[in-house]
């Protein structure tokens, strides 16, 4: 399936590794050219270069950190003097630190907002100006199934990336008339350091080996096994290339079957 991203910019944030890169390698397999960002500059380096490597594609890589002011700005401006245009904008971020309501205070709560909610609002904010200019574009937001059914011990998760959808069921009727369609992947459990990081913390938290908590996991999951990123990334590709054409303010989950709610 020719998805039509042969020769599209695309900007996809938090790359250097995960979901995120997973995401950047699967466009530029594509063909799109892809902006890739982290806060590591090394890391972020050599991931562009892999990337190209692999796939042909070419890449650009910017160190930025998306929770910090001015990091949308390095982003988006080094992809429109490389490129001179953007097509697509990926959303990624990592996850706030687990724990319950209490063990929280103002100065996680303001850096989960700055994370995960105000980089979305950055990032749409300085994308949606150059979409309008191309005639059109796919802004994808990388958020958690916990928008559709919270996590227990992730309240900081829960409940800013469920702004999130909120902004982007929005943007998507705002940015309609100019051809830019906007929507949320959820990722499920999928193999990455984050679920690996969340697995040994359970596994701590109730006394078992890594393998235990891991199966007790899998054990909630339909399909019975972590998700690969690569599974999440082709949904974006799709949602970012020019057959999701009539898909705009929608939440689609990647959860090999985790959610139970009906929607």
């Amino acid at each position: 399936m020719d998805l039509g991203l042969k020769g599209k910019v695309a900007v996809v944030c938090g790359a250097s590794r995960g979901l995120g890169w997973a995401c950047a390698r699967e466009l530029a397999a594509e063909g799109a050219n892809v902006v890739v960002c982290s806060r590591d500059r090394e890391r972020i380096t050599e991931a562009a270069e892999k990337i190209e490597k692999e796939t042909g594609a070419i890449t650009l890589a910017v160190a930025a950190d998306v929770s910090r002011p001015g990091a949308a700005e390095a982003v988006i401006g080094a992809a429109l003097e490389r490129f001179g245009t953007l097509n697509v904008l990926v959303n990624n971020a990592g996850g706030p630190p687990p724990g319950a309501f209490e063990v929280h205070g103002d100065d996680a709560w303001r850096s989960a907002f700055e994370l995960n909610l105000l980089s979305v609002v950055r990032f749409c904010r300085l994308a949606a100006g150059p979409m309008k200019e191309a005639g059109g574009g796919r802004i994808v937001n990388i958020t958690s199934v916990a928008v559709k059914q919270p996590v227990d011990g992730l309240i900081l998760s829960n409940s800013l990336r469920a702004g999130v959808i909120g902004l982007a069921k929005t943007l998507a009727k705002e940015l309609a008339p100019h051809g830019i369609l906007v929507n949320n992947v959820c990722p499920g459990f999928i193999d990455t350091d984050r679920s690996q990081s969340l697995i040994s913390g359970r596994a701590q938290k109730e006394g078992l080996t890594y393998d235990q908590a891991l199966a007790g996991l899998c054990s909630g999951i339909p399909l019975g096994r972590l998700g690969r990123p690569e599974e999440l990334a082709a949904l974006v590709a799709f949602l970012a290339g020019e057959r999701s054409s009539y898909i705009t303010g929608a939440t689609i989950q990647v959860d090999g079957g985790l959610l139970k709610a009906l929607m």
